[in-house]
Protein backbone atom coordinates (compact mmCIF):
# COMPACT_ATOMS: atom_id res chain seq x y z
CA UNK A 1 0.00 0.00 0.00
CA UNK A 2 1.26 3.71 -0.72
CA UNK A 3 1.18 6.73 1.38
CA UNK A 4 -1.23 9.62 0.30
CA UNK A 5 1.41 11.09 -2.31
CA UNK A 6 0.01 8.44 -4.70
CA UNK A 7 -3.47 9.94 -4.79
CA UNK A 8 -2.15 13.07 -6.45
CA UNK A 9 -3.63 15.12 -3.63
CA UNK A 10 -0.53 15.73 -1.94
CA UNK A 11 -0.87 17.20 1.52
CA UNK A 12 -4.33 15.36 2.08
CA UNK A 13 -5.71 13.16 4.21
CA UNK A 14 -8.25 10.06 3.66
CA UNK A 15 -10.22 8.51 5.75
CA UNK A 16 -13.28 5.67 6.24
CA UNK A 17 -16.07 6.43 7.86
CA UNK A 18 -18.34 3.63 8.78
CA UNK A 19 -21.72 4.40 10.64
CA UNK A 20 -23.94 2.31 12.24
CA UNK A 21 -28.09 2.27 11.87
CA UNK A 22 -30.04 1.95 15.46
CA UNK A 23 -31.07 -1.62 13.70
CA UNK A 24 -30.33 -4.43 11.17
CA UNK A 25 -33.89 -4.11 9.54
CA UNK A 26 -33.37 -0.34 9.69
CA UNK A 27 -32.73 0.21 5.76
CA UNK A 28 -36.26 -2.02 5.21
CA UNK A 29 -38.65 -0.43 8.13
CA UNK A 30 -37.73 3.44 8.66
CA UNK A 31 -40.13 4.91 10.14
CA UNK A 32 -41.33 8.75 8.26
CA UNK A 33 -39.75 10.44 10.50
CA UNK A 34 -36.59 8.54 10.41
CA UNK A 35 -36.53 8.15 6.00
CA UNK A 36 -37.46 12.12 6.10
CA UNK A 37 -33.97 12.71 8.70
CA UNK A 38 -32.33 10.26 6.80
CA UNK A 39 -32.98 12.21 3.25
CA UNK A 40 -31.47 15.09 5.19
CA UNK A 41 -28.70 13.12 5.84
CA UNK A 42 -28.24 12.15 2.15
CA UNK A 43 -28.42 15.87 1.13
CA UNK A 44 -25.54 16.38 3.73
CA UNK A 45 -23.33 14.08 2.23
CA UNK A 46 -24.23 14.92 -1.61
CA UNK A 47 -23.39 18.50 -0.71
CA UNK A 48 -19.72 16.88 0.86
CA UNK A 49 -19.40 14.75 -2.17
CA UNK A 50 -20.30 17.80 -4.87
CA UNK A 51 -17.19 20.12 -2.44
CA UNK A 52 -14.66 17.17 -3.26
CA UNK A 53 -14.82 16.01 0.64
CA UNK A 54 -16.50 12.76 0.22
CA UNK A 55 -15.05 10.67 -2.72
CA UNK A 56 -17.77 7.85 -2.27
CA UNK A 57 -20.77 7.26 0.10
CA UNK A 58 -23.82 4.65 0.37
CA UNK A 59 -25.25 2.15 2.40
CA UNK A 60 -23.38 -1.49 2.86
CA UNK A 61 -26.14 -3.85 2.20
CA UNK A 62 -24.87 -7.02 4.57
CA UNK A 63 -27.81 -8.99 6.29
CA UNK A 64 -26.31 -8.97 9.14
CA UNK A 65 -24.32 -6.23 9.42
CA UNK A 66 -25.86 -3.24 7.33
CA UNK A 67 -24.14 -0.07 7.92
CA UNK A 68 -23.01 3.32 5.74
CA UNK A 69 -19.61 3.52 4.53
CA UNK A 70 -17.81 7.08 3.59
CA UNK A 71 -14.43 7.97 2.18
CA UNK A 72 -13.36 11.42 2.44
CA UNK A 73 -10.46 13.51 1.56
CA UNK A 74 -9.55 16.33 3.91
CA UNK A 75 -6.82 18.45 5.02
CA UNK A 76 -6.32 17.45 8.31
CA UNK A 77 -8.00 14.93 10.95
CA UNK A 78 -10.13 17.96 12.50
CA UNK A 79 -12.45 18.12 10.08
CA UNK A 80 -13.54 14.39 10.72
CA UNK A 81 -15.39 15.15 13.59
CA UNK A 82 -17.86 17.97 12.29
CA UNK A 83 -18.83 15.77 9.96
CA UNK A 84 -20.15 13.48 12.09
CA UNK A 85 -21.59 15.42 14.30
CA UNK A 86 -22.79 18.63 12.07
CA UNK A 87 -25.30 15.51 10.09
CA UNK A 88 -28.84 15.27 10.58
CA UNK A 89 -28.55 11.76 11.00
CA UNK A 90 -26.15 11.49 14.01
CA UNK A 91 -27.54 14.08 15.64
CA UNK A 92 -31.03 12.51 16.10
CA UNK A 93 -29.06 9.52 17.22
CA UNK A 94 -30.56 7.05 14.17
CA UNK A 95 -26.14 6.74 13.70
CA UNK A 96 -23.65 5.88 15.54
CA UNK A 97 -20.09 6.30 13.78
CA UNK A 98 -16.52 5.75 13.62
CA UNK A 99 -13.72 6.68 11.40
CA UNK A 100 -10.22 5.81 10.96
CA UNK A 101 -7.36 7.38 8.79
CA UNK A 102 -6.46 5.42 5.64
CA UNK A 103 -3.67 5.49 2.87
CA UNK A 104 -5.69 5.82 0.36
CA UNK A 105 -4.82 5.01 -3.44
CA UNK A 106 -6.96 6.70 -6.18
CA UNK A 107 -6.74 6.68 -9.85
CA UNK A 108 -4.53 9.20 -11.53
Amino acid sequence: MSDNTASNNPGKMHFMLWSTPPRTTFFQDMTEEESNIMDQHITCWTDLQNQGIALVFGPVLNPKSPHGLAIIEVENAEQVSPLVTEDPAFIAGLLTAEFYPMKAVLPK
